[in-house]
């Protein structure tokens, strides 16, 4: 049951009940008042929790933001770079979302807080006003009723009907303030249902308006998280495979370390005790230094380091070695020592005191003193044995009949050429293959006794078991330099040229295996053998260091890199020669698009445009890469993700501007060398050296080309940066590079960034559209049109 209407004819009866039924309207407003003041309490701390909390998400942003990964090694692959944008990514999507949480804080004070005090400040409050009316009114009128009644009768009848009207004004002015009163309390009562209900559905249409836009964030944030996973899975199968050969050198290493020193320009280095003399009471002192020697020059290096006090480096010393002599313990109180006398310094000579005295034996036949070892401190590269696989017809009509056999019996399993066969079964059926009275007998292709993965691990030991890797050492650093840095279509051609200098025979094989593994990609689908879980496969079969180092296994994923470009441009790498101008310094630009020039009137020109980062990171539509198949997203844990295009796992473009370790402007490919050590560089590294720093200019992006120019700057491909149309009116685009405004009619925008209403500018190459309510020009070949 409800409160009891207040009927306007019993204020004239004032009966008891009506006074009840008075205050029970009293009593619930007065409870609705407590209720909508703790509410706006609650309002002020979620608000305020609100902020909190946005502070701290902020702060996180902003913590995301400034770090930055670092790398072993002299560059990252593609996929290492996208990862290492997703903090700043991560940071921008917070930042966006914080935004809108402020907005929403901003909205719950306007649409809810403020109506709400207002409502109780205004309509509660009035009514409180008419409540002490009310209550003196009927104080007044009650006390003037009982002095009114005490009145004698005996008073003159003048004064007494004086008495009865001034009684009677007040009674009719109380009546009328009773029905004021009652009326404003039911008023009131009817009025607080929407007063109060009309905040609460403004705040809650705020609230979804911020989780509506969260949620179109989280709609543009999973185009992003799904290139980003393929990122990361590729870089996990890359890892998998770099932690398998740096366990494995790690544990050749750990059996024979004496077989795997590395190279290096000193004939002698190491640790060395070298005595210092001090004034007769104190006697000498031995202080540890790290020696080096080089015995061509006799040039001698000392430089002292203690590990226990940090590892702080001293000033060195050098000096030309005169004559070494050994020292027997006759003549000194400690072992392993001898002499060096300066040619530089007459009578200086040093004690040296080595570790051992099999190193003491090295040192003296490295700096020619009398004792000698018969194996030399000199480190030599240690080639690698060679098996029994040579690259003649014997392994051809092995390669093609294994390649025959799993075509046609296994193209379709799972994991194919990553599921291993039984060892002593790969090494029977290889020496079967290798015999040449039995390979005839072998039947692949009808025989169950061989399984399929006994057949692909029989092929890649066969590969792994050549003299040589197939992509020969010679031009093994020459494609690893393509790999690490820039354009797709550079890359392309310069792996594309260095693949037609490998001797024939290899060439030929290259190409029969390459064809093979397309095929094999081309069914992803159902074997989950994507172009980048191919790559880690025959990445480390096709191409190997001549040197076992773990800065040369750091190298793995850019031969990774390779093997997948050449999967993904068979037909151009193999069936077409390569362009009778390559190499030309321009094919392995690292520049973006530039900007298109404005014909503004303007004071001023363009001098540069900021260098953009080519980020695969980007949804890649089902045209954008006709003449490749997509791949589904396979589930086992042991295979990558495959990317809606081959081309997300293979070539990538240049990257950002910010890397430290990559071109910017004043920057070269001039630190780049040779991983093999003592080898003269290639034309490749030579004509890579020989590029010169550029600054982007402002010239069109797209220059048309002519009969036989000089290749003219490299574009991105229309597959990835699609070219508006003649009339563009009314659309979205994202941006596919950073951009930083050079003028106030220009937006300044990240990569991703959203833009509405975009339509063609008057100006040729320029775009109009609006970002984060401002409304500006943006470069057309920024952009990508959705």
């Amino acid at each position: 049951m409800g409160l009891q209407p207040l009927e306007f004819s019993d204020c004239y009866l004032d009966s008891p009940w009506f006074r009840e039924r008075i205050r029970a309207h009293e009593a619930e407003l007065e409870r609705t008042n407590k209720f909508i003041k703790e509410l706006i309490k609650d309002g002020k701390n979620l608000i305020a929790a609100t902020k909190s909390l946005s502070a701290a998400q902020r702060k996180f942003a902003h913590s995301l933001r400034d770090f930055k990964f670092e790398f072993i090694g002299d560059a990252e692959t593609d996929d290492e770079r996208c990862i290492d944008a997703s903090l700043r990514e991560f940071s921008n999507f917070l930042k966006n979302l914080e935004e809108q949480r402020e907005i929403m804080a901003l909205s719950v004070t306007e649409t809810l807080i403020k109506p709400l005090e207002k409502f109780r400040k205004e309509q509660l409050g009035a009514v409180k006003e008419e409540k002490k009316k009310f209550d003196k009114e009927t104080e007044k009128n009650y006390s003037l009723i009982d002095k009114h009644l005490n009145l004698s009768a005996k008073k003159k009848d003048s004064h007494l009907q004086e008495a009865d009207m001034q009684v009677e004004q007040n009674r009719q002015h109380f009546y009328e303030l009773s029905l004021e009163y009652v009326c404003k309390l039911q008023e009131i009562q009817e009025r607080k249902k929407f007063e109060f209900v009309e905040p609460m559905l403004s705040f809650f249409q705020g609230m979804f308006t911020f989780y509506h836009q969260g949620h179109e964030l989280a709609k543009d944030f999973n185009h992003y998280k799904m290139e980003l996973q393929i990122n990361i899975q590729n870089t996990r199968n890359r890892f998998e495979g770099t932690r398998s050969e740096v366990e494995e050198l790690m544990n050749k290493i750990r059996q024979n370390p004496k077989d795997h020193k590395r190279a290096s320009q000193f004939t002698a280095e190491g640790y060395l005790y070298v005595q210092e003399k001090r004034p007769a009471p104190f006697g000498s002192s031995w202080v540890k230094h790290y020696c080096m020697y080089r015995k061509a020059a006799k040039k001698f290096n000392i430089i002292p380091f203690e590990h226990r006090s940090g590892g702080k480096l001293g000033d060195g010393e050098v000096f030309f070695l005169k004559e070494c002599t050994k020292r027997h313990t006759d003549s000194i109180d400690r072992r392993f020592c001898f002499d060096v006398e300066a040619a530089d310094r007459p009578g200086v000579s040093l004690t040296m005191q080595a570790f051992s005295e099999e190193e003491r034996k090295q040192w003296l036949e490295a700096l020619g003193g009398k004792e000698a070892l018969l194996h030399s401190f000199n480190r030599a590269i240690i080639p690698r044995p060679e098996g029994s696989a040579q690259l003649d017809k014997m392994g051809f009509t092995i390669l093609r009949k294994c390649i025959s056999a799993v075509e046609t019996r296994g193209i379709n399993d799972q994991g194919l050429y990553r599921v291993v066969g039984v060892s002593s079964k790969v090494q029977r059926l290889l020496s079967m293959l290798m015999d040449v009275k039995t390979c005839n007998e072998v039947d692949l292709e009808n025989s169950v006794d061989w399984e399929v993965k006994t057949i692909t691990s029989a092929l890649k030991q066969y590969l792994r078991s050549l003299p040589e890797p197939l992509m020969t050492y010679e031009l093994h650093g020459d494609f690893i330099v393509p790999a690490k840095s820039g354009s797709p279509e550079s890359r392309v051609n310069a792996i594309h040229f260095l693949v037609h200098k490998l001797p024939e025979k290899n060439k030929e094989m290259l190409d029969i295996l390459v064809k093979h593994l397309t095929n094999v990609s081309h069914h992803s689908k159902q074997n989950l053998m994507t172009v980048a879980n191919l790559g880690v496969v025959f990445g480390p079969t096709l191409m190997r260091p001549q040197e076992e180092t773990v800065a040369a296994i750091m190298d793995l994923k850019f031969q990774n890199i390779v093997v997948e470009i050449l999967i993904e441009n068979h037909e151009k790498i193999f069936r077409t020669l390569p362009d009778a101008t390559f190499p030309e310094p321009a094919s392995l630009s690292t520049s973006p698009p530039n900007a298109p020039p404005r014909q503004s009137k303007r004071p001023g020109q363009r001098t540069k445009r900021p260098v953009a980062v080519y980020n695969l990171c980007l949804e890649l539509e089902d045209g954008d890469s006709p003449n490749l198949p997509k791949e589904d997203t396979p589930t086992s844990n042991l295979d990558s993700l495959s990317s809606p295009s081959p081309t997300t796992a293979a070539v990538h473009g240049p990257p950002g501007p910010d890397k430290n370790h990559l071109l910017s402007d004043g920057g070269s490919f001039g630190d780049w060398a040779s991983p093999v050590p003592c080898q003269t560089r290639s034309p490749m590294v030579q004509w890579l050296n020989a590029q010169s720093p550029t600054t982007p200019s402002c010239s069109p992006a797209i220059t048309p080309p002519s009969p036989k120019p000089p290749p003219s700057p490299v574009s991105l491909p229309a597959t990835i940066v699609d070219k508006p149309p003649e009339s563009i009116v009314n659309r979205k685009a994202r941006a596919v590079y950073p951009c930083e405004a050079e003028h106030s009619s220009e937006l300044s925008f990240e990569i991703g960034a959203i833009f509405e209403d975009v339509q063609t500018s008057r100006e040729p190459g320029w775009l109009e559209g609006t970002l984060n309510g401002k409304r500006g020009l943006i470069p057309q070949n920024y952009v990508k049109l959705l």
